[in-house]
């Protein structure tokens, strides 16, 4: 009785729902410790916080005994970009619309204060707090864990937020579902980095949606090159998945061309208290306005394009703007000089160091005056500095770029 009504209220909200046992999947728990103590999540120190009692939640919350899990799937299509503005480069789809944290949490809360209602311990999960969503997913029998290291399923394909209540209600079992993957692995050649393993793991510190939204300091320009033109995130893997046909939306997402094609300027010219202002609510806050310039300076290095806004960059109160942008002038051809006077003396420092290194890096970056290539090459010893003092150490720099390379803008 009171399962049903659980379900009636997520079929009201138009999530897809399934339900799971709490018992441990085969295996997950020794891989998500392996992943951690190989330094694949990068500086995603959260993740290892609880990493003990991550995959047992009983632990923390002795009364439950199963999970409802919750599926926002989000493959809607492009909104179209509006005019004006410095609109270029990608940005992943789950941003094209409000954060999905606020939008699925608040289905969420009616679920748990409906469960209360009825007599039942529950507590409501949306990507926050140490709890395996993808491997409860699994257990509910609703998909598998691809070679890329998404949930996968062929009720709604690639796409999809997971939420999870967590209950005291007992359920049993259900059959798990077999992987579907077969031989296929598009996805992985996809991936411009190389960042995925093939097992359905991935090394944080090559992803492209890592760098780009995670990553709190400057990216080294080894790395540049297989960031192509996104901005925020990246679809890639997912695209390229033959699942993705099976893409559904959640009625509770509008996606906006304000998100899906931001204007660069935003990032370079907006006051933090602007920016936070006028991207509340979004995926854009992760990162914020320093992170998004220096994103913007890469993908117009990339591209070719944006010297006068890489100019105005360097005067930009950030030093990990500034920073940035001095790679990217030197990129394309301008001399170092000017940032001599910086204020910050790292910025002087790798102004000095690429002021040595002009005549061959010149001739190296500018292939001809072509715009840059989009494979990652191994320079030598600076490129392994350059990862250690980024905090991406053991980072596999490939010697050469696999993938398609930049995408077609969307």
């Amino acid at each position: 009785m009171v399962r049903d009504l659980l379900e009636e209220r997520a079929r009201e909200l138009g999530l897809l729902y399934a339900w799971a046992p709490l018992s441990p999947l085969p295996g997950a728990e020794g891989r998500f410790l392996a992943w951690l103590e190989a330094g694949r999540h990068g500086g995603m120190a959260y993740l290892a916080k609880g990493k003990e009692e991550r995959f047992r939640p009983w632990e923390r919350f002795p009364w439950t005994k199963s999970a409802l899990l919750l599926f926002a799937p989000y493959a809607y299509g492009d909104p179209g970009k509006p005019p004006g503005g410095l609109r270029v480069g990608l940005v992943a789809r789950y941003a094209w619309t409000r954060d999905y944290h606020l939008l699925l949490g608040e289905g969420l809360r009616s679920l748990e204060g409906l469960a209360r209602s009825l007599g039942v311990e529950a507590r409501g999960y949306v990507d926050h707090g140490p709890l395996p969503e993808r491997a409860l997913a699994v257990l509910s029998g609703a998909g598998w864990v691809g070679k890329s290291g998404m949930f996968l399923s062929q009720a709604f394909g690639v796409h999809a937020f997971i939420g999870v209540l967590l209950t005291s209600l007992q359920v049993e079992a259900p059959p798990l579902h077999p992987s579907r993957c077969g031989t296929c692995a598009r996805c992985l050649p996809a991936c411009p980095t190389g960042a995925l393993l093939g097992d359905g793991t991935l090394d944080a510190r090559l992803c492209v949606s890592y760098l780009t939204v995670e990553h709190k300091g400057f990216i080294p320009p080894n790395l540049w090159p297989g960031m192509g033109a996104w901005l925020l995130g990246c679809d890639l893997c997912q695209e390229a998945c033959p699942w993705t046909r099976f893409g559904q939306v959640w009625p509770g997402f509008r996606p906006e061309p304000e998100l899906a094609h931001p204007d660069l300027l935003d990032f370079f010219r907006l006051s933090g208290r602007a920016f936070a202002k006028k991207y509340a609510g979004t995926a854009f806050l992760r990162p914020g306005r320093a992170r998004m310039a220096r994103n913007a300076l890469i993908v117009l290095s990339n591209l070719g394009l944006g010297e006068a806004l890489m100019a105005e960059a360097a005067q930009d109160p950030s030093p990990l703007v500034r920073r940035t942008a001095l790679h990217a002038l030197f990129r394309a051809g301008r001399p170092p000089e000017g940032f001599l006077k910086d204020p910050d003396p790292l910025v002087r420092a790798e102004a000095l160091a690429l002021l040595g290194e002009a005549p061959g890096a010149v001739d190296l970056l500018q292939n001809g005056g072509k715009p840059p290539g989009f494979q990652v090459k191994d320079e030598g010893a600076q490129v392994v500095g350059d990862l250690e003092e980024a905090g991406l150490e053991g980072v596999r720099v490939q010697d050469e770029g696999v993938g398609p390379g930049l995408p077609r803008e969307a």
